[in-house]
């Protein structure tokens, strides 16, 4: 941060110093940025028209808006009238942003217009011409130099000739041609006035402007100096017709302000509306939609239901899943008996998939909507949701071990028909349910657009993710030559559920180091006291149901533990902020992030969570690991690592500026001004030390 201000501060010094001491030098080099004053279409004595500035950039090089950014200088106006004319404010187009080495600047790379609104004098005689004559002042730049230059420019304005009486003054000449496309590339001005708020870390503008208004890449730039941080990363979020923008205070220097004025470009083709705001209340909470900084060109809505549909599918084979793929193996083992019964049973789990894929979407769009940071997988950032997967898990262990027996969710050898469907839903409820925390390949685009995307086609692609996920089930229950190739059901199956004991009691250890990452010591111990609890219960239960006695009232009792158990545990440890290493990795904030593109040297994003096993793989096989540290610490590699365990809104907006809705999440910034590059979620042990000698 410190070199970026010093940075900062010697660039506008040079440029000031270079304005002040060498207008000579300046007018009498090349300029490279030519400038031409245009006459404005002719206007009657008092009347108003408007004067243009055309500035051409020389290739390479480029000028600046009013507020040059972080660096630079705005355009400064010197102008000689005749008496009772006036020059008023001048309108710049939208304009562009440059990053260079970490600092953003407000620039025009190619041909643009200053248009100037110019008041005729009253006192001007019809059909003449009035001279009109402007000192202009402007820096020149590439990405390397900064050139101060000047012109001294005039041109005569035209009053319209004296019209007979009942008819509007006749112009002399035709207006210029061009000045239709130059106003076309004016913002346009917004006719009601916004609303804005300051607090320490944020400026909130609220923009009134329809939902249906199309954003793509949007970015706002403010008029008033020395109130935000120009290259911080701005967020944009839908609240009806009310567009809420969040913007970081700048860090040196900071001012406030008692009005605000912008632009807000709408698209990368340049359009773009002239706002202004007031202090004001701006609404919380709102649908996020992307920012200029990672706006993801999306894929077409068919494209993106294949993504989902083979991400589900993948989700089958992935770490996360395994622990469900138990249940379902019990489970097709057991089916075989009848043709429609195993149809039946394949509909029931696909349903019980689908139908909690949807849920679990149309919780996380209304969360998002309501204006919580929340993304794919925000169930297992809640300690109380780990605690109760860890009882929901600890129970399933003990039934596969024969403690005790429940029907559902179908995974028990026996029961009637009616039973077998129930149990087919419940199981495809609880897949869902704990296969969804973790992203793999395909799945990550498709649920990072669907945050991005409308209610319905979201919704579309959440239903679909579930069809991928269920699709192996569904093709044992409908391909007979599948089933056929099912061992037939037998006395092995009870040892075969023994087995299947292992996984899902290594899934329940797993859930209680969860707990622990999650809530910290006294709060898993608390956890684990109740679910002994809760098993003792289970136990009594299944004593009784071997003695054929009714098992009804202990399973009550252990129901009623878990339910009581959970909100009377201890408040959970607040999330640690340290993580331990090899890369010598830094906590993720977008303060960090900035200050680390900044110093030019290059910089991986590294977002994993403690529930998101391939997260762990990833870090076990490429991460952490002795060529990996060797390759980045002779690179200057700077590492962030965002940890997503618990719920944290700055890695939420970070994962949804990318275009990704969970984790894992690995992003690459090449030295300089190097742009995001996403690499693969599943990585290979070369890939990061190859990215670091490139």
């Amino acid at each position: 941060m410190e070199k970026r201000r010093y940075r900062l501060f010697m660039a506008l010094m040079c440029q000031l110093l270079a304005l002040m001491l060498s207008p000579a030098l300046a007018a009498a080099a090349p300029a490279h940025i030519a400038a031409e004053l245009v006459a404005g279409p002719a206007a009657a004595p008092g009347g108003e028209t408007t004067i243009a500035i055309h500035m051409k950039p020389e290739k390479g090089w480029h000028g600046y808006w009013s507020n040059p950014g972080d660096a630079g200088l705005g355009m400064q106006l010197d102008w000689t009238l005749p008496e009772g004319a006036k020059a008023g404010n001048p309108r710049y187009p939208v304009p562009q942003t440059l990053v260079v080495s970490g600092l953003m600047n407000h620039v025009y790379e190619s041909d643009y217009a200053i248009l100037v609104p110019f008041t005729v004098p009253s006192g001007a005689v019809p059909g003449s011409r009035i001279p009109v004559h402007l000192r202009a002042q402007w820096l020149a730049c590439t990405e390397q130099i900064c050139v101060p230059e000047q012109a001294d420019l005039a041109v005569e304005q035209p009053i319209a000739a004296k019209a007979a009486a009942g008819t509007a003054p006749k112009a002399e000449a035709e207006s210029d041609p061009r000045f239709a496309e130059w106003q076309r590339r004016l913002p346009a001005p917004l006719d009601a006035q916004g609303t804005f708020s300051l607090d320490d870390s944020t400026v909130r503008i609220a923009i009134p402007l329809p939902a249906s208004t199309p954003l793509e890449g949007p970015h706002v730039f403010v008029g008033e100096d020395k109130l935000i941080d120009y290259a911080g990363a701005q967020q944009f979020a839908w609240k009806g017709d009310m567009l809420i923008v969040t913007l970081p205070r700048v860090k040196l220097d900071p001012r406030g302000s008692d009005s605000l004025t912008g632009v807000l470009r709408l698209n990368g083709a340049g359009d773009g509306i002239a706002f202004s705001a007031r202090p004001g209340t701006v609404p919380a909470g709102g649908t996020p939609i992307a920012s200029d900084a990672a706006a993801p060109e999306l894929p077409s809505l068919p494209l993106l239901l294949l993504a989902a549909l083979a991400g589900g599918l993948l989700l089958n084979v992935m770490p996360c899943v395994f622990p469900i793929l138990s249940l379902k193996a019990l489970s097709l083992a057991r089916a075989g008996e009848s043709e429609a019964h195993a149809r039946i049973e394949g509909l029931a789990y696909a349903a019980g998939v689908i139908l909690a894929c949807l849920g679990l979407g149309a919780l996380l769009l209304a969360l998002r909507a309501g204006g919580e940071q929340v993304g794919w997988a925000f169930q297992l950032q809640e300690p109380l949701v780990v605690v109760g997967l860890l009882f929901l898990a600890a129970a399933i262990t003990a039934n596969l071990l024969g403690l005790f027996e429940f029907a559902v969710p179908g995974f028990a050898a026996g029961g009637s028909p009616s039973s077998f469907t129930r149990g087919a839903f419940a199981t495809g409820l609880l897949a869902a349910f704990v296969a969804t925390p973790c992203t793999g390949p395909f799945m990550a685009s498709a649920m990072g657009a669907a945050l991005l995307l409308p209610v319905l086609p979201a919704m579309s692609l959440f239903a679909v993710l579930g069809l991928g996920i269920a699709l192996p089930f569904l093709a044992v229950a409908f391909v007979p030559a599948l089933r056929r190739r099912m061992p037939r059901p037998g006395g092995w199956m009870v040892t075969f559920r023994r087995w299947m004991a292992l996984p899902m009691g290594l899934t329940a250890l797993a859930l209680a180091w969860l707990t622990w990452k999650v809530g910290g010591t006294g709060f898993v111990l608390a956890a684990l006291a109740a679910l002994l609890l809760v098993l003792a219960a289970l136990l009594v239960a299944g004593k009784a149901q071997r003695r054929g006695k009714s098992a009804k009232s202990p399973a009550l009792v252990a129901t009623a533990l878990a339910v009581i158990a959970l909100p009377l545990l201890p408040q959970p440890a607040p999330p640690s902020t340290t993580s331990e290493s090899l890369l010598a990795a830094k906590p993720f904030s977008e303060k960090a992030l900035a200050e680390a593109r900044a110093s030019g040297k290059p910089v991986f994003v590294w977002m994993t969570a403690d529930w998101c096993l391939t997260c762990k793989v990833n870090e076990q096989v490429a991460i952490e690991r002795e060529d990996t540290r060797a390759a980045f610490e002779k690179a200057g590699v700077v590492v962030l690592r965002g940890d997503w365990t618990r719920r944290d809104p700055e890695i939420t907006r970070y994962l949804t500026a990318q275009g990704a809705a969970g984790v894992p999440l690995y992003v690459w910034y090449a030295g300089g001004s190097g742009k995001a590059e996403q690499l693969p979620q599943v990585l290979t042990p070369e890939l990061l030390a190859g990215k670091a000698g490139a």
